[in-house]
């Protein structure tokens, strides 16, 4: 399976009110590759049953899903995971969801962070944030050069994440991005059409 593409993460308040299913469904139609399930609540039960229904609608759509920071649902699931830093150890992740399973890390704009994360196991590496973002307004800032140095040092895909739009992805897959993780951009829309409109937009990019 080729990483690359619109990587769609879900957002819980911005996903409330029955728009999960739909809007998640209508990104995956519009062609998102890779779908993380984003969700910081601690409701073990409604997490369950929302990862369920992704990863089947994953299945039916040829996309992979990712589990944000929960191991265990991730391997109940038997899909991928990713881990920001102090959400565990990625080695200890690749060793219970095996080789195949896709893994990523988040490394900041930290070249440093990403050879701990490709040492681990990662299957991809995630620098950002590159513009203001609505989820992470305090993250650190990374650069388009941290890209080139990036993709000059590591043979795995890299994910760009962090106030991604339809107008500043093409500067940052121009400059090694692999994949542009949105949030915003593509799922604070008034309806699936529009979601599945930008998804496909997005998409084109990387034909």
């Amino acid at each position: 399976m080729s990483l690359r593409g619109l990587y769609a993460i879900t957002d819980t308040p911005l996903l409330a009110d029955g728009k999960l299913l739909p809007y998640t469904e209508a990104a995956l139609r519009g062609g998102a590759r890779l779908l993380q399930y984003r969700d910081k609540s601690g409701d073990a039960g409604r997490r369950l049953d929302e990862a369920q229904a992704l990863a089947e609608l994953c299945k039916q759509h040829d996309a992979t899903l990712i589990i944000n920071d929960d191991l265990e649902l991730a391997a109940r699931l038997n899909v991928g995971l990713h881990l920001g830093q102090g959400d565990g150890s990625l080695a200890a992740a690749r060793a219970r969801l095996g080789e195949d399973a896709v893994i990523g890390g988040t490394c900041h704009a930290q070249l440093e962070l990403a050879e701990r994360a490709v040492a681990e196991g990662a299957s991809y590496i995630a620098f950002g944030r590159f513009f203001n973002s609505h989820t992470k307004p305090g993250a650190p800032a990374a650069t388009v050069e941290l890209l080139d140095e990036a993709r000059a040092r590591f043979a795995q895909p890299i994910v760009a994440i962090g106030g991604v739009t339809l107008e500043t992805a093409p500067g940052l897959i121009a400059r090694g991005a692999s994949m542009v993780a949105v949030i915003h951009a593509l799922f604070a829309a008034d309806s699936t059409t529009e979601v599945e409109d930008r998804a496909r937009a997005f998409a084109a990019l990387f034909v």
